[in-house]
């Protein structure tokens, strides 16, 4: 059977990323070398289309120019053969929604990112998932499944992990990826139906490889928040049933 090995990370934000992180990812990836690279969504910070007003956001053209400097660094980072994947964020998908509060219908097409004449191209070179709750928005890799991330209370990633397990029909045993919530896991952890009665499925959370106190949560409660990845290594195409034994994977913490 073939295998695969993957990293998956989330919650950029460019250009509010920090550079620290960006650094640490780098080593992380060139040494683990993996044939999979994941970004679970919101690389842009998509200020400029937020329904909240603001004087201080960044226009599209910086952050596309942000953006494709930031995923052009981690693809010379990557093996040539990686496969580069993004599953878009919230935050990305706020730039192509249809919103008249965020951007017009008449133009939106044109300011999609992978439009934009400097950065298209690098843009181009991702997967691009799209930001739907259900099966069209998932990315699948043997028996891991990677998305962006809907909701975002404290048990909403494993509440997460069993709906997106239901909607895909899965048969248990599998791997459950989303960031959204900026919160890591503290490792791989395993669903329960209840305290003593464990259900076959997993999920994990990297946290943000962004700005750890945003201007918008001076006022709440980010101590939770933290860089992150989840990294591992699964089989591709099994015919048998699948199980436990079929992946593994960890969480590991910036510190």
């Amino acid at each position: 059977m073939k295998n695969a090995t993957f990293v998956a990370v989330s919650c950029i934000h460019v250009p509010h990323h920090r550079e620290e992180v960006l650094n640490w990812l780098i080593s992380r990836v060139e040494e683990i070398r993996p044939t999979h690279f994941i970004l679970l969504g919101d690389l842009f910070e998509a200020g400029s289309v937020s329904v909240h007003p603001s004087e201080y956001w960044e226009s599209l053209e910086e952050e596309y120019e942000a953006g494709s400097n930031y995923l052009e660094t981690l693809r010379k980072a990557l093996p040539d053969t990686t496969e580069l994947v993004w599953t878009l964020g919230n935050h990305d998908d706020n730039i192509q929604c249809p919103d008249p509060r965020r951007t017009d219908w008449r133009t939106r097409s044109l300011i999609h990112w992978n439009k934009n004449l400097q950065c298209g191209h690098m843009f181009q070179k991702w997967k691009q998932i799209p930001y739907v709750k259900g099966a069209q928005g998932v990315y699948r890799l043997g028996p891991c499944r990677f998305y962006h991330g809907f909701d975002a209370g404290m048990n909403s990633d494993e509440l997460e992990a069993l709906q997106m397990a239901m909607a895909l029909k899965d048969p248990g045993w599998g791997l459950y990826v989303r960031g959204h919530t900026h919160r890591p896991t503290p490792g791989v952890v395993q669903c329960k139906r209840t305290a003593k009665v464990m259900l076959p499925y997993w999920y994990a959370n990297p946290g943000t490889l962004g700005p750890l106190k945003p201007g918008y949560m001076a006022r709440k409660d980010s101590n939770l928040w933290g860089a992150g990845l989840v990294s591992g290594e699964c089989t591709l195409g099994s015919p048998r049933r699948p199980s436990r034994k079929d992946w593994d994977a960890n969480v590991e913490h910036f510190e």
